[in-house]
């Protein structure tokens, strides 16, 4: 496999010249199936798309003092992201020594004014800085403790708290490259009176599956009836009001992103009360309900309370704003696996009841043990095991595309796999594309 960076000049498609087929006239769009199974696909993957778009980091609200820290593996890898103890600006750092390369910070968190990297005991402070060399002595003053600091990745950027960073030194800025996904960012961020907040604990997970199988997945209202059937008897026998209207669609928003978007089929804490809620967090729902009316105005208050999205920001940032609000990241770690980490995202000071319900539908629902996972990783596991019987070379993600797009449409599947084909492929979409 090839590792980030190491050049993929001479790659080419496998078992066929194009991996992407889109053919307006006959409304078709094929994606080759060895973008789901090739060794050599997941190389360029990881030079053109992984090393050179913008990838999600963290939220500032995880290390809200100085010295704090969190370590992550992004775009497979390792790197940490301190706030300087000395002026409180936010670094981020390839996590490995400069003197023979092994991982300095060896903790997912914490707050620290010195990393020491337990090799060989050289010492950086939180702005990256060369602090301590045992005996430095013995390198006879030639040691220049300016050059050997910690590597600041290439690109750091926030977004209304959001933190993302990027390998390639000439991206575009990131609220460019986020363009209209900015957007449903802000509602989940403008509905909350005091910010929000990453709430401390994560689930990690992986499948025996392609990484792309989870970005349709995550964007696909065609299988929640069929798939997620079990969850929706299940809210019923509990009293809940939630059902599947099917009203709302799928949009692309251009560099790869999109959302899929509609009403909400279930009570969601942001300012949606159902029976199952309790007639205590009626009265709650109600005030935070009117407070949005008051700050934002009917039409978009009636959005933040009242629908359900959930959003891609390509190439593998999913946050599913619906019940609960989940930032979920994945990485391929091959052809035909992929590792998951998922947070829960709510509002600074929120009422306990419903940072309880919140935090229930994380795992009832969401989380690796929940509902909904479980039946997700079956059907990718699935698809991943059908590929490997041979047969059938297409995938097909054409619905839609006669007409206007609706929720069961897939419109925002094409937006990620146009995206992917001018990195990957290195081919544009045709005009009129949609």
């Amino acid at each position: 496999m090839t590792l980030p960076g190491e050049p993929t000049a001479g790659f080419e498609s496998p078992a066929s010249k194009v991996l992407i087929e889109e053919d307006l006239d006959r409304g078709r769009f094929r994606v080759h199936r060895s973008t789901m199974t090739s060794p050599a696909v997941l190389s360029a993957e990881l030079e053109r798309v992984f090393g050179r778009c913008w990838l999600y980091l963290g939220h500032e609200s995880e290390i809200r003092e100085p010295g704090d820290y969190v370590r992550r593996s992004v775009g497979g890898r390792p790197v940490f992201v301190v706030r300087s103890a000395r002026t409180g600006e936010i670094h981020a750092f390839h996590n490995t020594c400069t003197h023979r390369g092994a991982v300095v910070c060896r903790r997912d968190r914490g707050n620290s004014k010195v990393f020491q990297c337990f090799y060989h005991a050289w010492s950086f402070d939180t702005d990256g800085k060369l602090v301590g060399v045992p005996d430095r002595e013995a390198y006879g003053g030639g040691l220049d403790f300016d050059e050997l600091g910690l590597a600041h990745v290439a690109r750091l950027e926030s977004y209304r708290g959001f933190l993302f960073l990027c390998y390639d030194p000439d991206a575009v800025d990131l609220r460019t490259y986020l363009g209209e996904a900015a957007d449903y960012l802000d509602l989940i961020i403008d509905a909350a009176v005091d910010g929000v907040e990453i709430i401390t604990g994560t689930h990690e997970y992986g499948m025996d599956a392609n990484w792309k199988l989870l970005v349709e997945n995550s964007v696909d209202g065609y299988h929640a009836v069929p798939v997620h059937d079990t969850y929706f008897k299940y809210l019923a026998e509990l009293g809940s009001e939630s059902r599947l209207t099917g009203s709302g669609r799928g949009r692309d928003l251009g560099n790869g992103h999109a959302v899929v978007e509609g009403e909400a089929p279930w009570g969601r804490p942001t300012a949606r009360w159902e029976p199952i809620f309790g007639e205590q967090a009626k009265v709650v729902i109600e005030r935070i309900r009117a407070d949005l009316t008051a700050r934002h105005g009917a039409e978009r208050a009636h959005r933040m309370a009242d629908t359900s999205r959930n959003l891609l920001i390509y190439p593998n940032l999913i946050v599913n704003d619906i019940m609960a609000v989940t930032v979920r990241t994945f990485m391929p770690t091959a052809a035909d696996r992929t590792e998951i980490t998922a947070w829960q995202l709510a509002p600074l000071n929120e009422h306990p009841d419903l940072r309880r319900r919140r935090l229930d539908s994380f795992l009832t629902f969401l989380g690796p043990g929940g509902f909904a996972t479980p039946d997700d990783i079956e059907a990718l596991e699935s698809c991943q095991q059908g590929f490997a019987s041979g047969g059938v070379e297409w995938n097909d993600i054409s619905r839609g595309m006669a007409r206007d797009a609706r929720l069961t449409d897939e419109e925002q599947m094409r937006a990620f796999w146009r995206r992917w084909s001018s990195q990957v492929e290195r081919r544009g979409a045709p005009v009129g594309s949609r």
